[in-house]
């Protein structure tokens, strides 16, 4: 059997899904993202960080399988579609409640607006850079504000962060070069 990314992302939200972990999340997440992240000291303030971004990441992913021309950013969409639909299902798993913030919401309502073609790559990469620097940032934020805990439920919320973290990282770069590609 083939392991992928989705696959391991879902194991391991089974793993941290117990009822303490569940109980923990049910907090439900801010209209607008936490800029300052000294407050992210919880799996559950990470994971309510998580889900507006993720939420919007899988609407504009949608609409970038259909509508991205240019082969790497129809390519990113593909991935990333993937990695979306796996997180939202995993935070959603643990009870995490949420809306996008008005700032993605304008941007989302921009991108669905462009045709399809360069403009549609260059807005929806534009978006995809910017969104996945600020998850890198939280996760970064929250494994650095979280050191050293013993709390089980934590740990478990530190784990499913590191993944996450070098797949944003990932993800980043990704949309460096295809942002700079498209901006050529």
């Amino acid at each position: 059997m083939i392991t992928d990314r989705r696959s391991i992302l879902a194991g391991l939200a089974l793993i941290a899904a117990t009822p303490a972990a569940m109980a923990q999340a049910q907090k439900v997440a801010p209209a607008t993202p936490v800029t300052d992240f000294a407050g992210v000291k919880t799996a559950a303030d990470y994971y309510m960080g998580v889900l507006g971004p993720a939420e919007a990441s899988l609407t504009t992913s949608q609409l970038a399988v259909e509508r991205a021309t240019n082969k790497d950013a129809h390519e990113f969409a593909g991935f990333e579609l993937g990695e979306a639909i796996t997180v939202n299902e995993v935070l959603k798993d643990l009870g995490t409640k949420g809306t996008v913030d008005t700032n993605a919401t304008a941007l989302i309502t921009k991108i669905k607006s462009s045709e399809k073609g360069a403009s549609f790559d260059r807005a929806y990469i534009a978006f995809q850079l910017d969104n996945h620097e600020y998850l890198r940032d939280l996760a970064d934020a929250y494994l650095h504000n979280s050191a050293g805990t013993t709390d089980p439920m934590e740990k478990q919320g530190r784990l499913l962060a590191s993944l996450m973290l070098a797949v944003f990282k990932e993800h980043v770069a990704i949309c460096k070069r295809v942002n700079a590609e498209l901006k050529a």
